[in-house]
């Protein structure tokens, strides 16, 4: 399945997006533009899941700032290196304006997103409107609901459209609440119309569960008001869907994990033919390519930051397989030497500004570095590991948060105490399963995968202080809509 969506992507992947709100109008489709047969139908589809690709690193910053402007990860000036005009420590530090990469970017994509499907989903109406139709045009709301799930997460109230065609000019904002009661009756509504398989590639009936699910998790931070019921109910119908835990805590996050029992929706990026995921180019030290043979030079940026390190038992097993730290070896064996000394990478990062004039251990060779999806042997500047956007311990986790901290009735401790004996730690008692723990265990298992910051926002811990950050206001629960839309559209 990865390669047959792979060689259609290619065909796709770099035809230019597009933004504008407007599209030719057609009153019927000419005969020869019909589809001839289902494989057609379907690829008329694949443009629906194109921004995806983009989300993952900083042409659509989702990803990025995500674990940024969360407490997990980092991103220092080393020097004269990293600064980029303070791009990442604004995030970092909640300082962002409506002016910077991560703003700006993220609203762009998750709108080429929409207007793509909108498109998508307007050729789809021109046709005879037969069962494989139909299906197809839920499909493309499903993913149009994920996007403006996105949106909303991020920025709050926007625009809600439903065409192209019809597509106003300048667009008003519609509320947070508006947006979330449109996008959760049109998933419920068209759920059953979706495909019930576990293909985690495309937009079926469990990944309409699981935006369901995380939907109504956060209604709370998204309508004002509270929706723990409606969280259990898609909960429970992602955990009682077609996923096992996989064996080890890694191995969602191999080159190959197409095949892990555990993934629910992932974005299958291939180094060749669907590049954009280069996490490990970002983060790993310019020596670490002889630790992996990598065939590029990575690029010695981002890292765990030193009190989430912290959180990390020495005996559990998500730490090593996770982050990379300490004395550095090549593939051989043999010691690393940078600078003209063994090269050991210190969980202790000095500061977030870290000046040209400290010593080489501390611009350099600060900080554990994320290595939770596995780098290939020969590793290109591009990852072929699908990234993951759902995976079952995320739900596994919610359903436990429920039980523990919202009035949710059964035993949390059978849905987390699976993932703590896999990571090879001591299960959880009533008792030692406290609430301050449980949103470290979250942690810990979810790390750098994109869902800490949405996570402390549901908490109240986002405006917090740690490192490196002080206590920010609550209007940085979202980002301001980018200062170049609203000058375009002053609705806005």
């Amino acid at each position: 399945m990865k390669k047959v969506l792979l060689n259609i992507l290619a065909a796709t992947l770099f035809l230019g997006a597009c933004t504008d709100l407007t599209e030719e109008v057609y009153d019927k489709i000419p005969g020869d533009q019909y589809p001839e047969n289902d494989a057609q139908v379907a690829t008329l589809t694949v443009p629906a899941y194109k921004t995806l690709y983009n989300l993952a690193d900083d042409w659509g910053w989702w990803y990025l700032s995500q674990i940024i402007t969360s407490d997990e990860v980092c991103f220092p000036t080393r020097g004269t290196d990293w600064d980029d005009g303070g791009k990442w420590r604004v995030l970092h530090q909640h300082q962002w304006t409506d002016d910077v990469d991560a703003v700006n970017s993220m609203w762009d994509h998750f709108w080429q997103g929409i207007t793509l499907c909108n498109q998508i989903h307007d050729q789809l109406s021109l046709y005879d409107q037969n069962e494989l139709i139909l299906a197809k045009k839920a499909e493309v709301r499903t993913m149009r609901s994920y996007y403006y799930y996105l949106l909303m997460d991020n920025y709050g109230d926007a625009p809600y459209l439903e065409s192209a065609i019809d597509a106003p000019e300048l667009p008003e904002k519609v509320t947070r609440a508006e947006i979330f009661n449109n996008i959760t009756a049109q998933l419920e509504g068209d759920i059953n119309l979706l495909k019930p398989d576990n293909n985690k590639y495309l937009a079926t009936q469990n990944f309409a569960n699981a935006i369901l699910a995380k939907l109504y998790m956060n209604a709370q931070v998204y309508t004002g008001t509270a929706m723990w019921t409606k969280a259990d109910e898609f909960v429970t119908k992602v955990i009682d869907g077609p996923y096992n835990l996989d064996a080890n805590a890694s191995d969602p996050f191999v080159t190959n994990n197409e095949s892990s029992k555990e993934n629910i929706f992932t974005i299958n990026f291939d180094e060749n033919n669907a590049p954009g995921f280069r996490i490990h180019m970002r983060t790993l030290h310019y020596s670490s390519n002889q630790t992996f043979d990598m065939n590029v030079g990575p690029w010695n940026g981002g890292a765990c930051q030193p009190d989430f390190f912290d959180k990390f038992d020495a005996a559990d097993r998500r730490k090593d397989a996770y982050l990379l730290y300490g004395p550095q070896f090549k593939s051989d064996g043999s010691e690393i030497i940078y600078d003209g000394t063994p090269l050991v990478l210190t969980p202790e990062i000095p500061s977030l500004e870290i000046p040209a004039s400290a010593s080489t251990a501390e611009v350099k060779n600060s900080g554990a570095r994320m290595q939770k999806y596995e780098i290939a042997k020969g590793a290109m500047e591009n990852l072929s590991n699908d990234f993951v956007v759902f995976r079952l311990t995320d739900f596994m986790l919610m359903k436990t948060e429920l039980i523990l901290m919202h009035g949710v009735t059964g035993d949390a401790l059978m849905y987390i105490n699976p993932i703590r004996t896999r990571a090879g730690l001591d299960t959880y008692t009533t008792a030692t399963l406290t609430v301050d723990e449980f949103k470290n265990e979250r942690g810990r298992e979810l790390f750098a995968e994109g869902h800490r910051r949405q996570d402390l926002i549901r908490w109240n811990d986002f405006t917090k202080s740690w490192w490196e950050k002080a206590i920010s206001s609550s209007e940085r629960t979202i980002f301001p809509i980018p200062k170049w839309a609203k000058d375009a559209n002053p609705n806005l």
